[in-house]
């Protein structure tokens, strides 16, 4: 092997992409499932598998176990290649991936039995929180001691997103999970009350900030560039969206507490922080549209531009939407009906989801030495995806304004209009299963591309068993 081939450890990207594959399709599985089980009430089999028990298995599933093994993959990616050296220790690179999926398994075994801890996004209990700290320190220490030793002296825009991922992410979650274990299995937090609710909804909405918005920015603002072969439109427009966000993000999270015991002034400062994230979040989202039309022309072909594509125009559509949703007068229409689920799975699907698999089909190419097995499975992949993704919002955005309006309908003599609950839930059946089919058009979609990538892995000649990887391609040379 040449200097050249040894210079990057790309095995521990390999192993972090593959495991997000698994995860991936456990937590869109189980989605699918959920989703017809608000259909089909039959479909929840008691006591391990009903709505209550799979619904944070989900979430953790998809946030903590999908995106955050693209996440990492990326993170490892890229800041060899922008610092121009090795991950500073091989190591503790293979443990953190070994440690985090020990995590996520025990995760999924934990959540059907009903140990949680029942905090939004932190259901896991005291001896799960303390093995995430282990692995995001052993993390934390090779990331920045590969900053710390890199030959390259600039740090481009998308190390700083992913910095300030790696740096808000601990904070977060330490200060929401302080607690008091009673046993092995059971801890009550050290908040209580409205306390519990604000912090918890600091961490909740800081969570889809810095765990599901800023370190997927970082790789949109690597990989685009790099798969177009063109510069980034506006390094200064780069620098001014990753201050202004993160500025302004950390303060938003009373906006899920409106119309609660919470003090008005904090929740009109999280209102007015929410609206003022319109700017920089839509300045990201711009400087994404204007560096794509430097190949506006292969966007008919290219699978992957176009999933870059409609993921830019889901990350531009939910930032409108969520400080729309942060509004009073609307938020009282909206909150706690299927709008915010329409609303969540626009960004995790359309933003998240499409940024993901597009990275997947920019790497795995590269990663393995190869070609992409089918561009046209990519491209039937990306078509079925994004239906899935339309019926299963739009049906969310029709069905929630129409169960806010009939929560809030009143007849001549100010009585409700439908005071009983089970009569709004047979209104909205119809758009729930839509809601499902478009879920399993997504799932559909995954399994496409899984198919598309073991073929294309074990069309490398190398297969899964080897996966030392010939770095000589003209794409992957630092620029």
């Amino acid at each position: 092997m040449s200097s050249l081939e040894q210079k990057y450890n790309d095995k521990i990207v390999k192993g972090f992409l593959i495991s997000g594959l698994v995860w991936g399709v456990a937590s869109m599985l189980v989605g699918v499932w959920i989703a017809f089980q608000m259909v089909y009430p039959e479909l929840n089999f008691g006591p391990y598998f009903t709505f209550g028990r799979l619904r944070p298995l989900h979430t953790n599933a998809a946030i903590f176990g999908f995106a955050l093994s693209i996440i990492f993959a990326t993170g490892y990616h890229t800041v060899q290649r922008l610092c121009r050296v090795r991950i500073w220790s091989d190591k503790l690179a293979y443990l953190h991936l070994f440690l985090y999926n020990l995590t996520i398994i025990a995760a999924a075994i934990t959540l059907p039995l009903g140990l949680n801890q029942s905090k939004e996004y932190a259901e896991l209990e005291w001896p799960l929180d303390l093995s995430i700290v282990i692995w995001f320190v052993i993390f934390l220490i090779n990331y920045f001691a590969t900053i710390f030793t890199r030959e390259e002296k600039q740090l481009y825009s998308a190390i700083w997103f992913y910095i300030a991922s790696w740096v808000t992410i601990p904070i977060l979650f330490i200060v929401n999970n302080l607690s008091i274990p009673v046993s092995w299995i059971k801890s009550y937090s050290v908040y209580s009350g409205v306390y519990d609710a604000n912090i918890q909804w600091w961490y909740g909405h800081n969570a889809v900030a810095f765990v599901l918005t800023t370190p997927f920015l970082g790789l949109m603002y690597y990989y685009l560039p790099k798969h177009i072969k063109q510069p980034i439109y506006s390094h200064r427009l780069s620098i001014i969206h990753f201050w202004s966000l993160i500025f302004l993000y950390i303060w938003a999270g009373p906006h899920h507490l409106l119309y609660s015991p919470l003090p008005d002034w904090l929740q009109t400062t999280g209102m007015v922080f929410s609206i003022m994230l319109w700017m920089p979040s839509w300045g990201g989202m711009l400087n994404g549209f204007l560096t794509l039309t430097q190949a506006k022309e292969k966007i008919k072909t290219d699978a992957t531009l176009k999933m870059l594509l409609v993921g830019l125009t889901f990350y531009g559509m939910s930032t409108f939407e969520g400080p729309l949703l942060s509004i009073r007068a609307v938020s009282g229409l909206g909150h706690n009906t299927d709008w915010i689920i329409g609303h969540v799975h626009g960004g995790t699907l359309g933003w998240v989801g499409m940024m993901s698999f597009a990275v997947i089909y920019y790497l795995v190419p590269r990663l393995w030495n190869t070609n992409l097995f089918s561009e046209r499975l990519a491209n039937v992949h990306f078509w079925v995806a994004t239906l899935g993704i339309l019926l299963y919002i739009v049906s969310m955005w029709v069905s929630g304004i129409s169960e806010g309006s009939m929560w809030r309908a009143i007849d001549e003599t100010g009585a409700l209009k439908f005071p009983n609950w089970v009569q709004i839930t047979e209104t909205l059946k119809p758009y729930r299963l839509f809601r499902g089919i478009g879920g399993g058009l997504y799932f559909i979609g995954l399994i496409i591309m899984i198919y598309n990538v073991v073929r294309t892995i074990m069309n490398s000649g190398s297969g899964f068993k080897e996966i030392d990887l010939r770095i000589g391609s003209k794409e992957e040379k630092v620029v």
